[in-house]
């Protein structure tokens, strides 16, 4: 890269609250025009209407045997049954994989590694767990990753609980992983601080947050990756 390239475009995008199809038509149309030269690289912040998904696997006992209380989606990324609802920031960043050297590993660590920064200025000490994707809390998991990948071009990405009801969890086996208790960031800040959580947890507001975590991290870490490379 030469001495005087800039860093990296960034944008990012608060959508509200989407269906899970509008969700993928936006990110279907990004990724088609990055695809098509588009330099800018975007982070969609946004809440989804309930619904249940499970990526390419032809391994399907993650859903469980009953009926699902809202929609299922088979979808274009990595990994098990998850659930997507109200109270739960959703991001999805539109990257060229290149400035991550195209290493799957290092881009997941790197969205990993903005979440924990996240958590820690909620007092929450948060970490990653050998040999998964996520984002733990002792031994319960408040943030789940899975990522798809056309030509270079990361879509999907991450999902972060952050308060309301977590109940629609108990109907699957979320991410696959047996008897994994699933929580939020509101659950563990606990009943002892509701004034001060109903003040600062909102969705928007966290993904306010994680936008800024993002741009500090992506920006200097890419760039300066890119520079030395």
């Amino acid at each position: 890269m030469i001495p005087n390239s800039k860093p990296p475009a960034f944008i990012t995008h608060w959508l509200g609250r989407q269906s899970y199809e509008e969700g993928l038509r936006i990110q279907e149309k990004l990724v088609a025009q990055k695809i098509a030269g588009d330099p800018q690289n975007y982070f969609l912040f946004l809440e989804h209407e309930s619904v249940y998904t499970i990526g390419r696997t032809q391994d399907r006992s993650s859903l469980g045997a009953a009926t699902l209380p809202h929609p299922l989606h088979q979808i274009g990324r990595g990994g098990q049954a998850t659930y997507h609802g109200p109270g739960q920031l959703v991001c999805y960043p539109i990257l060229d994989l290149h400035l991550f050297g195209c290493d799957l590993h290092r881009y997941l660590r790197f969205l990993e590694g903005a979440l924990i920064e996240l958590l820690a200025g909620y007092g929450l000490v948060a970490q990653r767990r050998e040999g998964m994707t996520g984002v733990w809390i002792e031994n319960r998991k408040i943030a789940s990753l899975g990522i798809g990948v056309r030509k270079w071009i990361g879509f999907h990405g991450l999902a972060l609980n952050v308060c309301g009801d977590l109940s629609p969890f108990e109907q699957i086996t979320p991410c696959g992983l047996s008897g994994v208790e699933m929580t939020s960031i509101e659950k563990e800040l606990g009943q002892s601080k509701k004034e001060q959580r109903s003040s600062q947890l909102s969705v928007e507001g966290v993904g306010e947050q994680l936008g800024r975590f993002f741009k500090k991290n992506f920006v200097a870490k890419t760039y300066h990756s890119e520079r030395v490379s």
